[in-house]
């Protein structure tokens, strides 16, 4: 095994003692806060999803300070969940971190064992098969989280089933998968038929989000992007008009229109909210 880049961590030593005063500042306030002695798994769960998505946040605005933040937020969590366990003696935190070090050293076998590997992929289809001998599972899908969003969800269920192989060749493959998914999709929206149209663009989806693998793309974070991207230029053309003493509500679309061009060149192409089409 290589020895690892940073063996030498001039700073292990200030982190060790960090994680310590963590620990002991947990330890105080579950023994002396009326609100921390409250919480239990479930009153936490609901916040721990809430700090998730706000470091999904600093994360797709690349902001280094705000990542730090959130981080040291979801840290607070992990102790947190590690301490109530701890009282009721189900484990503590150090079953936490050698559980997981043990995992680690279990499914990395071309690290701490003998296995060859040849790229990235091969280390992902050995994961998998090792994931599934571990916990017993009777199928390759068992591990995907049921309370997952359905858009990261079937990014997960793809990732698993490709892990084992269940998987197109080549992109132009998924992309043929996808024209027919948009035809069975116009079939049924002329036929009018509620059920069935969503029906097809859940398969629809589903493809969209096959192909995106296939040219690198997370789905989630390039909708998020494009959310985002959204949001920006429609505040911009909400502030525009009212600048111009005007209301939104009062003004055609052709109007509204005219702002939002102004609005892309504040914020580059994207969708126009008269034709829905990128880079109108």
């Amino acid at each position: 095994m290589n020895k690892p880049k940073d063996s030498n961590d001039s700073f292990r030593a200030e982190k060790l003692q960090a994680f310590d005063r963590l620990l002991t500042i947990m330890d105080e306030l579950r023994e002396n806060c009326p609100w921390d002695q409250k919480q239990t798994f479930r009153s936490l769960r609901h916040l721990t999803i809430e700090e998730t998505y706000e470091l999904s946040d600093a994360i797709l605005e690349d902001d280094p300070e705000e990542i730090k933040k959130e981080l040291g937020d979801i840290m607070l969590h992990m102790v947190f969940y590690a301490r109530i366990a701890s009282e009721t003696e189900n484990f503590h935190i150090g079953d936490v971190l050698n559980g997981v070090a043990e995992k680690l050293i279990n499914r990395h076998p071309h690290i701490y064992g003998e296995v060859e590997v040849q790229d990235e992929e091969e280390v992902k289809r050995n994961w998998e098969k090792i994931k599934l001998r571990e916990n017993g599972n009777n199928s390759v899908l068992g591990g995907v989280p049921k309370s997952l969003p359905a858009l990261v969800k079937a990014m997960r269920i793809q990732e698993k089933a490709r892990g084992v192989g269940f998987d197109w060749d080549h992109k132009e493959q998924v992309w043929d998968k996808v024209q027919e998914e948009m035809n069975e999709f116009m079939e049924a929206s002329g036929k009018k038929d509620q059920q069935e149209m969503q029906h097809e663009f859940g398969d629809l989806l589903f493809s969209l989000i096959n192909y995106s693998r296939f040219v690198n793309i997370n789905p989630e974070e390039a909708l998020e992007t494009t959310n985002k991207k959204f949001i920006k230029r429609f505040q911009f053309l909400e502030d525009a008009i009212k600048s111009d003493g005007k209301q939104i509500s009062e003004l055609t679309l052709e109007e509204m229109d005219a702002y939002w061009e102004t609005a892309k060149l504040n914020y580059g192409r994207g969708n126009s909210p008269q034709t829905g089409a990128i880079g109108k």
